[in-house]
């Protein structure tokens, strides 16, 4: 129980930031349209994987919406990137 009220904190913290990213006028459009292409999967009828299968579904979902999240942080200018996250209260990701 205790990893899945961590995983939903993380989660919280990942969506304010994609909200912050869509919001923020500096924010480049690739990270917009990687934004905007997980709120799209996530709510349209076609799956990899059908939600037919309960615990297979879901995770696919999931898995390509963390993916997409990923990516349009990624996409983000370094300075964007401490600037939204400072606003949204993350700490920054540890170095490559």
């Amino acid at each position: 129980m205790w990893k899945l009220g961590r995983v939903w904190f993380a989660l919280r913290k990942e969506l304010a930031l994609a909200w912050a990213l869509l919001r923020d006028s500096r924010s480049p459009w690739s990270a917009r349209l990687a934004v905007l292409a997980a709120a799209v999967y996530l709510l349209s009828p076609v799956d990899f994987v059908s939600d037919l299968l309960p615990v297979l579904g879901w995770i696919d979902d999931g898995v390509v919406a963390v993916l997409l999240l990923k990516l349009a942080t990624r996409l983000l200018p370094p300075e964007l990137a401490t600037a939204l996250r400072a606003k949204v209260g993350q700490r920054q990701p540890a170095a490559r």
